[in-house]
């Protein structure tokens, strides 16, 4: 079986943001679909380890802006190699705006926003899939959307080839970030961007 075809699947890329007891926080998703017309719902699948994740379950709100081709790597960096448990992340970032039910968007580098409420979860072991129906929406910009292959291919620096130490190195596909050792653990989770032992490749 060979599991890179699951890179060939569309994905866009988003900014999912929520706020309980006055914190808020985002972080940087790539599961985002339209699931019903009428009425409006939309799913999103969060990962468990995620901060908002939490608040999302906690409040049952949540934004979605929608990146676009404009978006820059420090947005990425901002929301998704940062744990909203020990950063504020909207601590002196000006690139946003509170919608109608309260909670902030992204402005830059964004060419539209969502807000939902959430009507179900569905418990997916390491992910929950929220189902939620649209509030409110609006068209931020014409650039087109981000997808994930854009952002691999202009968005993401490109990784520096590997310092020669004599040791096996594994690189993240997603930050770059090194792991040096023979066997990379199966339970490994990248240090920078949180991603498991999967997205790794020897080098």
């Amino acid at each position: 079986m060979n599991s890179k075809a699951m890179f060939h699947l569309t994905y866009g890329l988003f900014v999912l943001t929520s706020c309980q007891d006055g914190r808020d926080s985002g972080c940087i998703i790539n599961t985002v679909g339209q699931v019903t017309a009428d009425p409006n719902r939309i799913s999103i699948a969060v990962n468990k380890a995620n901060f908002t994740h939490d608040l999302v379950k906690a409040s049952g709100k949540f934004n979605i802006s929608i990146l676009s081709e404009a978006a820059s790597f420090d947005t990425f960096k901002h929301f998704g190699f940062q744990s909203g448990r020990t950063v504020d992340k909207f601590k002196d970032y000006s690139f946003c705006r509170r919608s109608e039910n309260g909670l902030y968007y992204v402005t830059e580098g964004t060419n539209g926003y969502i807000s939902a409420t959430v009507e179900q979860s569905i418990d997916l072991g390491s992910h929950t899939l929220f189902i939620a129906v649209v509030d409110d929406m609006d068209v931020l910009s014409d650039v087109p959307s981000a997808t994930y292959s854009y952002y691999h291919a202009h968005i993401k620096p490109q990784p520096e080839k590997p310092k020669a130490s004599g040791k096996t190195q594994w690189r993240c596909t997603v930050c770059g970030y090194i792991y040096e050792g023979e066997a990379l653990p199966e339970d490994f989770i990248c240090p920078l961007c949180k991603h498991p032992a999967s997205d790794f490749e020897k080098v």
